[in-house]
């Protein structure tokens, strides 16, 4: 969330494995590297969206090697006025000695 804040896609895009998979909006995205995030940002800010944070991170399934996660974001304006909030599954997994965010089913536009 610390890089995705600072609207760092070249960091946040350590955060994940690629390709990563997306979906939301009645819609399956395939990511396959940082350069794809980087339009999130605009798209964002165009809603209002300054920043956002966890409400919620719950590990329900684990393994040695992968892991799911409930998560509640919330998406806030400059002002600190909360712009909106959404339930999300994340699917993250352990490649090449690295934990990454493999996949993500949201009910975010």
């Amino acid at each position: 969330m610390e890089t995705f804040n600072r609207k760092d896609a070249t960091a946040w895009g350590e955060t994940f494995n690629f390709p990563s998979v997306r979906i939301a909006s009645g819609r399956t995205a395939i990511l396959n590297s940082a350069a794809d995030l980087e339009d999130s940002f605009g798209r964002l800010a165009a809603t209002g969206w300054d920043h956002s944070a966890w409400a919620d991170r719950r590990i329900v399934q684990c393994e040695a090697t992968k892991a799911h996660m409930l998560t509640t974001f919330v998406r806030y304006r400059k002002d600190g006025s909360e712009l909106s909030r959404f339930n999300s599954l994340y699917i993250v997994e352990l490649r090449a000695g690295k934990w990454g965010i493999t996949g993500r089913s949201s009910f975010a536009p």
